[in-house]
């Protein structure tokens, strides 16, 4: 595979960060993919984050979590210093990013959108991220994830 088969892929390699893609495969009746893709790969759930998009005042942003937990979403909104936020619906989520649900990836988005990454991710020192679909995941310390993002690190899991 070549490294740069998914936008995510592309993101990393413009950025000069090192990383690893991990590739499984992907059952489609899996109820988590994140879950899925902890025991295909043999990782600490801990360690592979989910992307999630929601709406914090009106704007699109991303929130990356441990596939243990889930997004607290008043969490979210605070870290961003916004009052409410509400889970984006999937094909806006779709759309914003150009990757598919289950498959979003926080990095190549066909646009940045600010993102918050739970503060857990630092504990680690490599964490795993979607890379653009189902089934492939990339491998990278917590610190390029928030470089190439962007990011900010925040307690946004519960």
């Amino acid at each position: 595979m070549s490294k740069a088969a998914t936008p995510a892929f592309v993101a990393l390699d413009r950025a000069g960060v090192a990383y690893a893609p991990r590739a499984y495969d992907h059952d489609p009746r899996a109820e988590s993919y994140g879950e899925e893709a902890a025991r295909e790969l043999g990782v600490d759930p801990a360690r592979v984050l989910k992307t999630l998009l929601a709406d914090v005042d009106g704007e699109l942003c991303v929130g990356v979590v441990p596939v243990t937990g889930q997004l607290d979403l008043k969490a979210l909104a605070a870290a961003l210093g916004g009052k409410k936020a509400t889970m984006a619906d999937p094909a806006r989520a779709e759309r914003a990013t150009g990757y598919v649900v289950g498959g979003i990836s926080p990095l190549g988005q066909k646009r940045a959108h600010r993102t918050v990454v739970d503060v857990s991710a630092e504990s680690f020192d490599t964490v795993l991220v979607s890379a653009g679909r189902r089934g492939l995941d990339v491998e990278l310390a917590p610190a390029d994830l928030l470089a190439v993002t962007r990011g900010v690190t925040a307690p946004i899991a519960r």
